[in-house]
């Protein structure tokens, strides 16, 4: 029988590990320095080398090359028993089939013999969150001191399922994805020298297919070696089940198009070919993830054809980025959809009609480009950052002298209001009141009446106001609502309004990005005069008003400022 080839191209040395240089040197220090610790945890995805280390570990600490820097050396006898599994000091247990206490209780038993050959035994115990909470429990006292000749290495993919008393007796180790990039460069290597005829876009197809797994790279590999001829991407994509790039495609061209018959027939005639349907919305999530990349400026982390990276350029500048996210979230809920089950389409069916019938989260005004126009990768691709979310207020005009002196004092000020915050408004009144609540940003607010700018704003103004710019923010860009949610009004100096903010991450992420302009934008809209916004750090220490900022004028704090000669020292909100 023939040998699987993921157990023949084991690695046997720690250089043949690959993508895991963060754990590999570590161990290989603790062996040449003989600080080896009792016990370890390995955790990460599957097919990353976990067991594989484990067992590099297990022959380095029991190699008999007296040079420590050249162990494991896979050339005296312990290794080579090891190499070949016929080492009595290995036991390996798999804790998914040896699960109850009964079990654990056994191996504490047998732990204190003495190794057979060896200078350690090493117990490997694979998938080890399947353990009951009674065998870890029964496992923890031999786990924090067990005899000298023992180490144990836990292995794991769920590293969220070991309790905390097992964490804190172990060194953790984590094992990461391996890059498609590496695991590309390594199947090319090893084909060569099996003599595989394969063609070169195969490697790049198993790869992504494998998602950070080289064992399951591998096993993909040696199952499409069977055909026992050149393997080609076609015969590749037919095995596997994929769709084309093509397909893929042409199923997004019809979701930008919003042709409903066309991307429906295309999707069953994907199926009807022989791909799978949770492949194929797979597929429609990374594409529609590389679209995403571009969109958001990533273009690097992206790897594609030439031609298929044309078409994402051409695709990025389509779609908006609320609408990517909806179809992204609708394809990936295809691939775990449970209607697969008797009718293999309807998953996919339902994602495209989906996208299609549901309303844009937030309005864009994104152009879409000429249908004559076919963008290159050297092209600039539409991004959320050079779009105009927020148009400027006509300026507001105020009433002649004439008219001013006529009205009575008492008369209820002008209305102004704006197309975009038409829907909800403030009132503020020439005399504010200080029982009066400000509104709140999700509270409906009355229509506006803003007093005529005969003057500076004050602090007050902006009290009274804040709620509703936060509200018409927020009809722009979340983000920025919440930002302005976690901050304060912390004083205004003549036309500069200070934001207060409990950390610097929070002020840091509120100046960049437009947060800045587009709440600029709102305030001078809804109060008809253009404010400078400064944020800063406030604690409850330290005031967050400054000596020369505007307070309450008329009140009491005001009155002892200007008046008294008095000078804040620290500040503190009250509820």
């Amino acid at each position: 029988m023939a040998k699987a080839l993921y157990r023949k191209w084991r690695p046997q040395d720690w250089n043949e590990v690959i993508a895991q240089e963060h754990v590999t040197q570590t161990l290989r220090n603790a062996v040449i320095n003989d600080r080896v610790a009792h016990a370890y945890l390995f955790a990460g995805p599957r097919g990353t080398g976990k067991t594989t280390t484990a067992r590099l570990l297990a022959k380095a600490v029991n190699c008999l090359d007296p040079d420590l820097h050249n162990r494991p050396c896979n050339q005296c006898d312990h290794c080579k028993s090891l190499n070949d599994g016929r080492f009595m000091d290995l036991i390996e247990i798999d804790a998914a089939s040896n699960t109850s206490v009964d079990d654990v209780r056994d191996l504490r038993d047998k732990i204190n013999f003495s190794p057979s050959q060896g200078k350690y035994k090493v117990y490997i115990i694979d998938e080890v969150h399947m353990l009951s909470t009674a065998a870890f429990n029964a496992l923890l006292k031999t786990l924090e001191e067990p005899p000298p000749h023992a180490i144990f290495i836990l292995a794991t993919t769920e590293i969220h399922k070991i309790p905390p008393t097992v964490l804190s007796r172990c060194q953790q180790h984590e094992f990461r994805r391996i890059p498609v990039k590496d695991i590309v460069d390594l199947l090319r290597q090893r084909s060569e020298q099996e003599g595989f005829k394969v063609a070169d876009p195969v490697f790049t197809l198993i790869a992504r297919q494998a998602t950070g797994s080289f064992r399951d790279a591998i096993s993909l590999l040696d199952q499409l070696s069977s055909l026992d001829e050149m393997i080609t991407l076609e015969m590749a994509e037919k095995v596997m089940g994929t769709a084309t790039n093509l397909s893929v495609i042409e199923i997004v061209d019809h979701l930008v198009a919003r042709n409903t018959a066309e991307g429906l027939f295309q999707i069953n005639k994907s199926l009807d070919s022989g791909t799978d349907p949770r492949q194929l919305a797979r597929q429609l999530v990374t594409y529609l993830r590389n679209v995403l990349l571009f969109k958001m400026n990533n273009d690097d982390q992206v790897e594609v054809a030439d031609n298929v990276k044309e078409k994402i350029f051409e695709h990025a500048n389509k779609f908006s980025i609320n609408d990517l996210l909806l179809a992204i979230n609708a394809f990936n809920d295809a691939t775990s959809e449970t209607h697969a089950n008797w009718h293999p389409g309807l998953g996919l069916e339902l994602a495209f009609t989906t996208y299609l019938t549901a309303p844009s989260l937030i309005p864009t005004t994104q152009e879409q480009p000429s249908a004559k126009a076919h963008p290159t990768p050297t092209q600039q691709v539409d991004r959320p950052s050079q779009q105009k979310t927020v148009k400027k207020a006509a300026p507001k005009q105020t009433p002649a002298p004439a008219q001013k002196q006529a009205e009575p004092k008492d008369q209820s000020p002008q209305t102004t209001t704006t197309p975009e915050i038409q829907d909800k408004a403030v009132s503020i009144e020439p005399e504010l009141k200080e029982s009066k609540d400000i509104p709140a940003a999700d509270e409906k607010v009355n229509e506006a009446e803003i007093e005529p700018n005969s003057g500076e704003v004050s602090l007050k103004d902006i009290q009274k106001a804040w709620g509703l710019i936060k509200t018409a923010v927020g009809k722009h860009n979340r983000r920025t609502e919440g930002l302005l949610n976690s901050s304060k009004l912390a004083g205004l100096n003549e036309n500069i309004l200070i934001l207060g903010f409990s950390s610097e991450i929070l002020k840091e992420m509120m100046e960049k990005e437009g947060n800045l302009n587009l709440t600029a934008d709102i305030l001078e809209e809804v109060l008809g005069q253009p404010l400078v916004l400064k944020c800063i750090v406030t604690s409850s220490q330290v005031s967050a008003l400054p000596d020369d900022l505007e307070i309450d004028k008329d009140g009491m704090v005001g009155t002892a400022t200007r008046d008294l000669g008095g000078k804040i020292s620290s500040a503190k909100e009250i509820d």
